[in-house]
């Protein structure tokens, strides 16, 4: 994990940080995807934080990190989620195949129920038949309302009849699934323009949040397609999966760097509740603080 290398780089006791161990903790940092950009700032802070002949330990280099970190991801990180909206708050989800895009609806009309919020999801991902049957079942568990169409209709028919159902029924929340758009196919990010453009004649504000979804496990390349999206789609947040299953969770820190985007939510699991709100704090303490590192942290407290 990310407190362990730097622990390698830094050494457990106290020492100066010499040209070259900045130059390996460039490299441990960049591997953990926080981006060129940010990670050579972030050195540079450290640099300047321990010129001369001052000593350092590693926990107090990732305290500096903390710091620089929590810099760039606690700006305007403001509340999650849909706010009060004259008609359903609608909420589109976009992204590429495979980032875990249906899944995480699921979670987030789960997340919204569990507020007291009553929920629809939208199918409008008409293209891939597994799409839908899969929204399907996340509907069922999460008692969720739901509007299809055949195979091949117009999403923004789809979307439609899911507002205009919403408001018969008396919903929330709309979450409309999206096909999973390469960002380089700009057909497919002309119909996604369509959808909007629905969606605000139908209801004021219309989309109120359009939730981009990345994989932590993609790196940089999750970067790229954020980007891409971030061009084309009016992009207001991000969630980004499978936290839980890589040590590079650093991309959410590019990410909000070199965007200027909030990070939303983070998925950390499979089940249902396994998608929470994001906290810097707390990211940046999982990141950098694991609990081996810890009890080093510690012993070096009590000896200082």
């Amino acid at each position: 994990d990310l407190s362990a290398r730097i622990e390698d780089v830094v050494g457990s006791g106290q020492s100066r940080l010499t040209e070259e161990q900045l130059d390996d903790l460039e490299a441990v940092l960049i591997q953990a995807d926080l981006g060129v950009k940010t990670t050579m700032e972030i050195i540079d802070q450290i640099r300047e934080e321990t010129r001369g002949e001052r000593f350092i330990t590693s926990f107090q280099v990732r305290r500096l990190l903390r710091t620089e970190l929590l810099k760039i991801l606690a700006e305007d990180q403001s509340a999650a989620g849909p706010s009060s909206v004259e008609g359903p708050a609608v909420v589109f989800v976009v992204g590429v195949n495979g980032v875990g895009k249906t899944t995480t609806i699921g979670k987030l009309a789960r997340l919204y129920s569990s507020q007291g919020k009553s929920v629809l999801l939208c199918a409008s991902d008409t293209f891939r038949a597994a799409a839908v049957e899969q929204l399907e079942i996340w509907a069922e568990r999460t008692d969720s309302d739901f509007v299809k169409q055949s195979a091949g209709a117009d999403p923004a028919a789809v979307l439609y009849d899911a507002i205009a159902a919403s408001r018969a029924r008396n919903r929330d929340v709309v979450i409309v699934d999206t096909a999973g758009r390469l960002h380089t196919k700009r057909n497919l990010m002309e119909e996604l323009d369509k959808m909007k453009r629905v969606a605000a004649r139908e209801v004021d504000g219309a989309p109120h949040e359009v939730y981009l979804i990345v994989d932590a496990t993609t790196g940089q390349n999750g970067l790229i397609q954020a980007r891409e999206f971030m061009r084309s789609s009016g992009v207001t947040g991000v969630i980004v999966t499978k936290l839980d299953g890589t040590a590079k969770g650093g991309i959410v820190a590019a990410i909000r760097k070199d965007l200027e985007i909030p990070i939303r939510f983070v998925g950390v699991g499979e089940k249902l509740e396994d998608l929470i709100e994001f906290s810097p704090e707390a990211f940046v303490d999982g990141l950098l603080f694991e609990e081996g590192a810890q009890s080093s942290d510690r012993r070096v407290q009590a000896e200082s």
